[in-house]
């Protein structure tokens, strides 16, 4: 197993200005660190997953977290990634393999919560996922995660997104 990731952003490492994160952004972000982890560990079949959601949960902050939703969005984007996949890559300018493992983790995350918490809404689902993009991405990657999750969140939730769109 790695290190621990290199995904601290100033923002994360509680050196940003606004509000303070909520429990579920904070899941989100311990969710992309173990995904990140994950891509980079080449463990397609998740066989360390349990060892890289341990590893997390060793993180300073993450009794801040929502432990639920942290575990539910890490070994469920884990487990379904290649179902995942076939909805992203329809929507991408390039290979899956050539992005960046940031924008590679936040489209399984945020592709994982347009499929499986209908709950949460399309919009919220998409702007967490650009925030996680704008703290740990490169410098234009919310822009494309944005685009991607946008025609994702129009093909799972059709209803709802024309619903938004028709206001």
């Amino acid at each position: 197993m790695t290190s621990e990731p290199a995904l601290k952003s100033d923002k994360a490492a509680g050196r940003g200005k606004g509000p303070p994160k909520s429990a579920r952004r904070r899941s989100r972000e311990f969710a992309l660190q173990g995904l990140y982890e994950w891509l980079l560990s080449g463990d397609a079949e998740g066989a360390n997953g349990g060892a890289i959601e341990a590893h997390i949960r060793e993180t300073e902050g993450f009794a801040r977290a929502d432990e639920g939703h942290f575990v539910g969005v890490l070994q469920g984007a884990m487990r379904h990634a290649p179902d995942l996949r076939m909805h992203i890559e329809p929507h991408l300018d390039r290979p899956i393999a050539e992005l960046s493992p940031v924008e590679h983790g936040v489209l399984l995350i945020g592709t994982y919560e347009l499929l499986h918490h209908p709950e949460i809404p399309y919009r919220v689902v998409i702007n967490e996922s650009v925030e996680l993009t704008k703290s740990y991405g490169g410098t234009d990657g919310f822009r494309y995660v944005n685009g991607v999750l946008d025609k994702v969140a129009a093909e799972l939730r059709a209803p709802e997104v024309a619903a938004a769109r028709a206001r």
